[in-house]
């Protein structure tokens, strides 16, 4: 055999017997800092942002009244004219009024917008 064969066959059987030893075990300390980063994104990045749309919109139909101009999650606009405890009666046209629920209202209009598109 070469010496070049021999000092091969010596480094492999040098390296899996190092392989052979224990591994040190990863840091804990480490493992939990991330999850605790995960969460925090995960937080500020999905939770926080829809729990503040949930109370915004909570707060939109809570204040319904008479008179607002309102868009529906359907894309219909129209004008409010009568409230009840879960629906509202929206005027769409003259003469043509739709009871929706109050929750499938999805935005209010600023005063005017009904005329604009008219």
């Amino acid at each position: 055999m070469s010496a070049v064969f021999k000092g091969l066959v010596f480094s492999f059987l040098s390296f899996s017997a190092s392989a052979d030893q224990a591994a040190p075990q990863p840091n804990m300390t480490g493992q939990l800092i991330m999850l605790g980063g995960f969460f925090a994104i995960f937080y500020f990045l999905v939770l926080r942002p829809q729990s503040k749309r949930a109370k915004s919109h909570q707060q939109l139909v809570a204040n319904l009244a008479q008179g607002d101009e309102v868009l529906t999650s359907g894309g219909i606009l129209g004008k409010v004219t009568a409230v009840s405890d879960h629906y509202a009666t929206v005027m769409v046209s003259e003469g043509v009024e739709l009871k929706i629920q109050k929750q499938a209202i999805s935005a209010s209009m600023p005063k005017g917008t009904l005329k604009a598109l008219s």
